[in-house]
């Protein structure tokens, strides 16, 4: 199953399909992406895209000059997918050297507890093109994925203190692809601990609020954690 934020390489009838009906700036940006064999990222379907296409984006690095940035969105097939991965592992991520230590620091406590972590946004989109995605406001947004609940609350505490000498963002992936901000969670979590409070949750096919109890829910009976 495609999940938001994994990468996907087109085949040639993909791109044919990425192309039809562009012109201009955007249709410059799909070519370089093809030129180069760049991946698209998994995004959240439109609203009434029939089954068995994937929606997909590719986003350009900002303009030097307005800072604006131009944001692809198209579907293809899911039979022009000629290879797909999991957003970027933590480590893979080739970024600044103010970040360097803290975030090998993060990385090495997540791998020691087992967790994995993704990272996917402007640092994800720097590494895979060598394009000057970040700037002085950028986050590093990062997509953590425990297997359970000893796994979340261990991965959050990790986050929430790594967040004070980095500017970090991003979402925690439950195993059903519903994904939280991992901010929005916690603050949850420091006002109700019945789990009866609802959050923001963003899977590939819809958005929606759901009860937090819920969400630990698909841990199965290894989910147990407090809230």
């Amino acid at each position: 199953m495609y999940r938001r934020h994994d990468l996907v390489w087109l085949t040639p009838q993909g791109w044919d399909t990425a192309l039809r009906g562009l012109e201009g700036s955007p249709r410059e940006l799909a070519l370089d992406w093809r030129t180069r064999s760049l991946p698209a990222v998994v995004r959240r379907s439109d609203p009434g895209t029939p089954a068995g296409l994937l929606c997909l984006g590719i986003p350009a690095p900002p303009d030097a000059h307005s800072g604006q940035k131009l944001r692809l969105g198209f579907a293809i097939a899911l039979g022009h997918v000629a290879e797909a991965r999991p957003a970027l592992a933590l480590e893979q991520a080739e970024a600044p050297a103010a970040w360097q230590p803290g975030l090998a620091s993060l990385g090495i406590a997540l791998r020691a507890a087992g967790i994995d972590c993704r990272v996917f946004g402007s640092l994800a989109m720097q590494t895979l093109t060598g394009k000057a995605y970040l700037g002085a406001g950028s986050d590093v947004d990062l997509l953590l994925r425990p297997l359970n609940g000893a796994q979340l609350e261990a991965g959050l505490a990790l986050l929430a203190r790594h967040a004070q000498s980095l500017p970090l963002d991003g979402e925690i992936e439950f195993p059903f692809g519903h994904a939280v901000s991992w901010k929005e969670w916690l603050g949850a979590d420091a006002q109700s601990h019945d789990g009866a409070d609802r959050v923001l949750a963003k899977h590939r096919d819809a958005v929606a609020l759901l009860r937090r109890d819920e969400l630990l829910a698909q841990f199965g009976t290894d989910g147990g954690c407090h809230g």
